[in-house]
């Protein structure tokens, strides 16, 4: 497991520099029926029990239309966003990294209903947060295919790495 991504995640909790545990909420974003796209909501619904009962912690998923939760992150008013996709970053299948709000405008096309690039801008701008993406690059994104095993590993590394951070 690369350890950048991770190393980021710890940065940007230190850089909240807060008296109290910051409030995260981590959003898993995909279309469950294109093979390595369903990555963000696995991910999500595995980090559920491991975080049950971390009240700083809110796990969402996003699905295709993240922007549907937008109403809950205002409830729960988070100091830090992440949003969990297969990104298309034109590195080696199954790489991991952290992009900050700033480097997810460089993403290509998605699939989900509006860009990346908005959600994540609309939320640092109206929740007052930071936002962040943990993205993974796909091997293959085909309608009714499972996660490719290059990305079932990044996937392991991802809930790996979150907890640890975050427990």
């Amino acid at each position: 497991m690369s350890n950048d991504w991770s190393n980021s995640l710890k940065q940007a909790l230190a850089n909240l520099r807060m008296n109290k545990p910051p409030r995260i909420a981590v959003i898993g974003i995909g279309q469950e029926l294109l093979g390595d796209d369903a990555l963000g909501p696995m991910i999500v619904r595995a980090l559920k029990p491991l975080l049950t009962g971390k009240p700083s912690v809110l796990i969402l998923e996003g699905g295709q239309s993240p922007e549907n939760q937008t109403g809950v992150l205002r409830r729960f008013v988070p100091d830090l966003v992440i949003l969990i996709d297969a990104a298309q970053m034109d590195t080696a299948s199954g790489e991991v990294r952290w992009l900050p709000l700033q480097q997810v405008d460089s993403l290509t096309a998605s699939t989900h209903t509006l860009p990346l690039s908005m959600i994540a801008q609309y939320l640092s701008t109206e929740l007052g947060c930071e936002v962040a993406l943990i993205g993974v690059q796909p091997a293959q994104m085909m309608f009714g295919t499972d996660l490719s095993p290059v990305v079932q590993s990044s996937l392991k590394d991802v809930i790996e790495g979150i907890t640890t951070v975050l427990l």
